[in-house]
């Protein structure tokens, strides 16, 4: 389950059991937002203010038990209403999926276009999205380490992507992604779920470690060829992802092995 905010203020995180995206305030109440009975699992979440779009990658759990297909989906709503505006089906246009079939739609990010673009963890794809709703297959990952799956993605205004997968993260020109090549990282950061721009233009990376939860900001002086920690946050309790608010940056806690709702933690970072 992942997470973004809005520039008011208003947290809004995803349901990896029921879809449901919910309101988070900042007593720690949680609402309904948007209701759907296609969304699944809703993972990863964008937040197109421009557009007054809310951008929903929608899965299925169930793609990570054996002989289940899940589903990778891109759901599109109304910021202001939480009204569908669209439900695009990703997997209908990857050509070729893993053996046997199984989708999964994790992370979400927006260019200043309208384009959206969404990883599947489960084929190593990262979809575009128009404006006007026609999916593609942008790129596919092939040669990565065992074991190694995209996750979390950013847009970089320069025109590419930044892609995490586990303790790596990968460059993709949106014009040229067969250009795509790895950052090298001076100090990688294993189990890096999601990423999010912080406002001084460092890049939030958080592990999802349940050993050792943390927030990494990574900087780059060459246009992200290599990266390098800023400084880091130690968390507490598992987390997958962050939200910039301001100078600061939230963690969600997503209570994967229990009933409680998800809540927040300001990272705080030395």
């Amino acid at each position: 389950m992942l997470f973004r905010s809005q520039a008011n203020g208003r947290f809004l995180t995803g349901s990896l059991v029921e879809g449901t995206i919910f309101e988070i305030e900042r007593d720690g109440s949680v609402v309904p937002f948007v209701t759907d009975p296609e969304l699944k699992s809703s993972v990863g979440i964008e937040v197109d203010e421009p557009r007054d779009r809310l951008l929903v990658a929608n899965s299925d759990r169930a793609a990570f038990q054996p002989g289940n297909v899940g589903q990778a989906k891109l759901g599109v709503y109304s910021l202001t209403t939480g009204e569908r505006i669209a439900m695009v089906d990703l997997a209908a246009v990857i050509g070729t999926p893993k053996e046997p079939p199984q989708y999964f739609a994790n992370d979400v990010t927006v260019d200043g276009a309208g384009n959206v673009y969404v990883t599947d963890t489960m084929n190593n794809v990262v979809f575009k999205v128009t404006p006007d709703y026609q999916a593609s297959v942008l790129h596919r990952f092939t040669g990565l380490p065992q074991g190694v799956q995209v996750n979390g993605i950013v847009y970089h205004d320069g025109g590419y992507l930044l892609v995490v997968a586990n303790e790596h993260i990968y460059k993709v020109p949106v014009t040229n992604p067969d250009g795509t090549s790895e950052v090298k990282v001076s100090e990688p950061v294993p189990g890096q779920d999601g990423a999010v721009w912080a406002a001084d233009g460092h890049l939030v990376v958080v592990s999802n470690s349940a050993d050792a939860p943390k927030a990494v900001a990574l900087t780059s002086s060459d246009d992200w060829a290599t990266a390098s920690r800023v400084a880091a946050a130690a968390l507490v309790g598992q987390a997958t992802t962050a939200a910039a608010v301001g100078n600061d940056i939230w963690a969600v806690h997503p209570h994967f092995n229990d009933a409680d709702a998800p809540s927040l933690e300001q990272a705080v970072f030395k």
